[in-house]
């Protein structure tokens, strides 16, 4: 099973509007032209690894993603994967496991990030329910060495099980199987709460436990304080506008920020 050591660093890689999405502009080639250019920003910085999301489709599916997205993601991430000697993650928002699952089987991707992998969430595409029973039999089958990194409390979404942080940590490592937990803000960009950060890392001491947004180069020293990783996308682009492709100083100096 994957599991590097910490601090583990991981930049994002957020894909522009993929083909089928209500934004799609640009060839299939420019998406993966722009994909690798964020990808080797990230490697020279320094990064220990990429996650690549379909950032640009919203409004997203709630937990079944189009045939065609999920072609174009894999295509997208095998591409990253021949090119950059990196371990890759895939989130395929908003919640869809099993295509996250096929896509990393296909492109060789180390991890799989889920966004509601236990319990029930209210979310902008509705109520959406943790599937890890089903995730967790899918990947046995279809790739056995891939982590699953699941969030709890997830951003842009009110949980409805399980409101205590520390205890919703618990189920989805230890009931729903999950090898890492992911802590965020309220939303994109948005800093996690450092306290709840600590409790779910004493919840769950043998899981790695990652903030999944809101690091910035002066945050990062006192998150990695509390936690093992960082996943960063937003702090990392001119003005942290997702759209923009990722600064090569803000990577560098990410880097030098975490590793001091």
């Amino acid at each position: 099973m994957f599991r590097p050591p910490p601090p583990f660093l991981i930049g994002m890689i957020h894909l522009p509007p993929l083909p089928g999405s209500v934004h799609h502009t640009d060839a299939l080639s420019a998406i993966v032209k722009h994909a690798l250019a964020d990808a080797n920003v990230l490697c020279l910085a320094g990064f220990d690894g990429l996650m690549m999301e379909n950032f640009g489709d919203a409004p997203f599916a709630a937990d079944e993603l189009e045939p065609v997205t999920v072609a174009a993601m894999a295509i997208v991430a095998a591409a990253i994967k021949s090119e950059v000697d990196l371990p890759l993650g895939i989130n395929a928002l908003r919640n869809d496991a099993a295509s996250a699952l096929g896509i990393a089987v296909a492109a060789g991707a180390s991890f799989v990030r889920i966004n509601v992998h236990t319990g029930i969430s209210a979310t902008d595409q509705g109520f959406i329910q943790g599937k890890a029973d089903q995730t967790v039999r899918l990947r046995q089958r279809l790739g056995p060495n891939i982590a699953i990194y699941a969030d709890v409390h997830v951003k842009h979404a009110v949980p409805l099980n399980q409101p205590d942080i520390a205890l919703a940590a618990e189920e989805t490592a230890y009931r729903g199987c999950a090898q890492g937990i992911v802590v965020t803000g309220s939303t994109t960009g948005r800093s996690a709460d450092l306290d709840a950060v600590r409790r779910v890392k004493e919840a769950v001491p043998d899981r790695m436990v990652l903030v999944g947004s809101g690091a910035t180069a002066d945050t990062v020293a006192e998150i990695l304080s509390a936690a093992d990783g960082v996943i960063v996308g937003s702090s990392l682009k001119p003005e942290g506008r997702t759209d923009q492709p990722i600064d090569p100083a803000l990577a560098q100096a990410f880097i030098r920020a975490a590793r001091s």
